[in-house]
């Protein structure tokens, strides 16, 4: 065992025990909607008698609590036809099978039929992010919009995404990926050795990158948010060290009004975070 991984394990919990409570999802329908509301406090607003998908939907609730909180329709994506199977069932028992769908993919079925997409916890998953923006784009109507919510960034301090098992913080920085991943195979055995091979996958997604594909997308962004550590604010406006402490992105994209996208790209991975 390297040093590394000798230091990085102090600083771990015991791999006999649970992960940390911090990193388990304990949400239910009535309690789906919190994070977004926190992150767009318009939300009720911008949903009410819209067509609206929720991309990477896992197990369904919070597309039965956006029906449930006024949308018209909600459309739940995401392409793990295990959790699919699993929000069909729960849509089915709590009533909202008439209108709430779940589908595998955003094809061209969907082009510019959307008011509102949403992509919560999930931007720093995809493989290709800026093949995803896209393929949201060209479901919205024009003027419509994408509500993009995700955290933390690659070098926020939990920007590795292994809080489940150390408080570290910056340990994606402080050590060799190779170390990371050996002391994580002693609390995940998926077999993984590299970022981007573990669940759901991290595409690395840096808060400069995103800005970037938002521009090269050709979408409006009517507001965004940046959370950083201890709400220090101030921090967001840091030339390049900003980077280290924003844990959280919020935005509305708006689709021109002039532009259609006319078709749906080829589908492309949608996991849940």
């Amino acid at each position: 065992m390297s040093l590394g991984e000798q230091i990085l394990l102090l600083f771990s919990r015991d791999p006999a025990s649970g992960d940390y409570t911090d990193a388990v999802d304990h949400s239910t329908i009535d309690t789906a909607l919190d994070g977004l509301r926190r992150a767009f406090p318009d939300l009720d607003v911008l949903i009410r008698g819209a067509a609206v998908a929720d991309f990477g939907c896992g197990t369904g609730r919070q597309a039965i609590a956006l029906a449930r909180a006024g949308a018209a329709h909600v459309l739940g994506v995401d392409n793990n036809l295990r959790t699919l199977a699993s929000a069909r069932e729960l849509t089915l028992r709590e009533g909202a099978a008439d209108r709430v769908r779940f589908v595998p993919e955003l094809n061209d079925e969907f082009a510019d039929s959307l008011d509102v997409v949403i992509s919560q916890n999930a931007f720093e998953h995809f493989e290709d992010p800026e093949a995803i923006l896209r393929i949201m784009m060209a479901a919205l109507r024009p003027g419509g919009r994408i509500l993009i919510a995700f955290g933390p960034p690659w070098y926020a301090p939990t920007g590795s995404h292994m809080h489940f098992f150390t408080r570290v913080p910056w340990v994606n920085l402080l050590f060799r990926e190779s170390t990371v991943m050996r002391v994580r195979a002693r609390y995940r055995s998926d077999g993984a050795t590299h970022y981007e091979e573990v669940e759901s996958g991290l595409n690395r997604m840096t808060v400069s990158r995103f800005e970037r594909i938002v521009r090269d997308c050709g979408l409006l962004p009517e507001r965004r948010e940046y959370t950083c550590i201890k709400g220090i604010r101030a921090l967001q406006y840091l030339p390049v060290l900003r980077e280290l402490f924003i844990n959280n992105v919020a935005c509305v994209l708006r689709k021109p009004d002039s532009t259609s996208s006319g078709t749906v790209s080829s589908a492309v991975a949608v996991t849940t975070a």
